[in-house]
C-alpha cells in the first residue's frame, strides 16, 4: 500500500520556500514599497479630510486642534469668528462674550490634563456654556 503523502509543510519544503523568497523579496521591494508608501499617504489624507469634517474646520487649520478638547476648540474659534460681525454693533456685548470664551478656552486646556472623570465633565460644562453663548448670538443675529 502506498503511503499517503502530507500536504502540510515539512522542515523541506519550508527550506524551499525560503530559498524562493530570498531570490523573489529583493525584485518585489521596488515594486511594492512605492505602491505601499503611497496607500499609506492616501489612507493618511482621507483621515485628514474625515477628522476636519467632524471638527468643522479646514484641512489646513487641522493641526491646530489637537487633543480630547479639539472639538471644543473648534466650537470656541468658530464661535469667535462669528461674533467678528456684531463688533461694530454692540460692542460691550462683544467684549463680554470674547472674556468668556477666553475663560471656557482655558478650562478646556486645563481639563487636558485631568482624570477621566473630571474631564468629561468639565467638557460637558463648557459644551453647555457654549450652547448658551450660541443661542444668544442666534437672537443677537437674526
Amino acid at each position: 500500500m502506498a503511503r499517503e503523502r502530507s500536504r502540510g509543510m515539512s522542515p523541506g519544503r519550508a527550506k524551499n520556500l525560503v530559498g524562493v523568497a530570498k531570490v523573489v523579496a529583493p525584485a518585489l521591494i521596488p515594486v511594492v514599497a512605492p505602491l505601499a508608501a503611497r496607500a499609506a499617504a492616501l489612507v493618511s489624507d482621507r483621515y485628514d479630510h474625515y477628522r476636519a469634517r467632524r471638527l468643522g474646520v479646514p484641512v489646513d487649520e487641522l493641526t491646530r486642534y489637537s487633543g480630547r478638547g479639539a472639538k471644543l476648540h473648534a466650537r470656541i474659534v468658530g464661535f469667535a469668528h462669528a461674533l467678528e460681525e456684531l463688533r461694530a454693533g454692540d460692542r460691550a456685548y462683544v467684549e463680554a462674550t470674547e472674556a468668556r470664551l477666553g475663560q471656557l478656552a482655558a478650562a478646556v486646556r486645563a481639563s487636558e490634563r485631568m482624570p477621566t472623570a473630571r474631564r468629561k465633565a468639565a467638557h460637558r460644562a463648557v459644551g453647555a456654556d457654549l450652547d448658551t453663548l450660541e443661542a444668544e448670538l442666534l437672537k443677537r443675529l437674526i
